[in-house]
């Protein structure tokens, strides 16, 4: 109980859900969710790819074509919104502007019937809970972007409801304000503790709130993980050029008994973190600080002799880029109509970032000697994209990244 309000949460489950828009627009393909009573589970991916249709298709704003929802317990597949029990805190703040803070955050109350010493006492209480009470009297046009988000949020926990269904509502801030509202919302649901669907496009805001994040393209769930766990063992090369800033490298290679070729460089596998196979070839993944300058290197790695062409120093970590004589992987996003599905590997050279200490000398236009870490590798298989590594069978002491999922 937070400032005299009893939270309610409930368990959500989505169970071979479609929604059909028509015949060749399918924005949910038969997807099967559980969420846990008082989790927060982050939905991402590009756009179009359907996490928006779930999120209202779970607030009932949204008509399933077949498949269940469940609240609670309690099916609420063809329940209209407002029996869901449910509330959304939507990108557009959706304020009443001739409304002060308080009648906004009140306005659901009101229309509830709830007795007006109820009502008071909550948004009061709500008001403590968001910093919001200096600014009870003020109208939304008085406010600051992230005031006004305060409130919309505000108005969502007022109603004491469920579960939060939340849509991008972040999107609207600058890039400062975020990552201090990202913080907020954290430390608001681990006081709260009511479950929160929430939805974005960001996948470092996905990351850095999800207690759980699903990963969505054209209509289905493509992996379902904790944060590190999705950026350690992505199942196929989608999920893991999506996930982690800045993003995998991802290049076509061949396995050569025991080395795997890349352009003009041959690299020693891990005697351990390798596929099955012993030749063929593969996609293979290397996320940028799998590199490391050699002069600041602490261990015995292999090298590679590389031109930097571009060199970004961000103050906490340098950025060199460089290339290699190998196609790039690029996975769509969202495939085009009548496009090849199976056709991972376009045509264009490969431009490899490295992540490095800032102290490096690299300079555009001078060679440099990095040393990479095999036992950081990822390899897909270049038609299906999958995965081509067993993490259990394959994962050593030394593999775990300690750094970047969220860079």
């Amino acid at each position: 109980m937070i400032f005299g309000i009893a939270w309610r949460m409930a368990a959500i489950g989505l169970e071979n859900v479609t929604k059909a828009f028509s015949d060749d627009v399918v924005a949910l393909d038969d997807v099967s969710l559980e969420i846990a009573d008082g989790e927060f589970i982050a939905l991402v991916g590009p756009s179009g790819c359907g996490k928006s249709t779930l999120l209202r298709s779970l607030a009932g704003l949204e008509e399933v074509t077949s498949g269940r929802i469940t609240i609670d317990g309690r099916e609420v597949t063809d329940l209209a919104p407002r029996h869901r029990d449910v509330a959304m805190v939507f990108q557009s703040y959706a304020l009443y502007p001739h409304m002060s803070v308080r009648q906004n955050l009140g306005y659901g109350l009101r229309v509830r019937r709830t007795p007006k010493r109820e009502a008071g006492r909550r948004v009061e209480e709500v008001a403590e809970l968001l910093g919001l009470t200096a600014l009870l009297e003020r109208r939304p046009a008085q406010l600051s972007g992230g005031q006004r988000q305060r409130v919309a949020m505000g108005r969502a926990i007022v109603r004491q409801p469920k579960a939060f269904l939340m849509d991008e509502p972040l999107s609207n801030l600058d890039a400062k304000l975020r990552v201090g509202m990202r913080a907020s919302l954290s430390r608001l649901h681990d006081r709260l503790g009511t479950t929160t669907v929430y939805v974005t496009h960001d996948q470092v805001e996905a990351m850095t709130l999800g207690e759980r994040v699903a990963v969505m393209r054209d209509g289905r769930i493509l992996q379902v993980d904790a944060p590190q766990r999705l950026y350690e063992r992505p199942r196929d090369v989608f999920v893991a050029g999506f996930i982690g800033s800045p993003a995998m490298n991802l290049v076509e290679a061949t396995l050569d008994d025991g080395d795997v070729v890349l352009g003009e460089h041959r690299l020693p596998l891990h005697p351990v973190r390798r596929p099955a196979l012993e030749r063929g070839a593969v996609v293979l993944g290397i996320r940028p600080e799998s590199f490391e300058d050699v002069a600041f290197a602490t261990s015995d790695l292999p090298l590679l002799e590389v031109d930097v062409v571009v060199l970004e120093e961000l103050g906490s970590d340098a950025h060199l880029y460089f290339p290699v004589r190998a196609e790039s992987v690029t996975p769509p996003a969202v495939e085009a109509e009548g496009e090849d599905s199976t056709q991972l590997v376009p045509e264009a050279g490969a431009l490899l970032n490295a992540r490095v200490d800032p102290r490096t000398a690299a300079r555009p236009g001078h060679r440099i000697a990095l040393t990479v870490d095999p036992a950081r590798f990822h390899f897909f298989d270049p038609v299906s994209g999958a995965s081509l590594l067993d993490y259990d069978a394959t994962e050593a002491p030394d593999v775990l990244p300690v750094s970047g999922a969220q860079g």
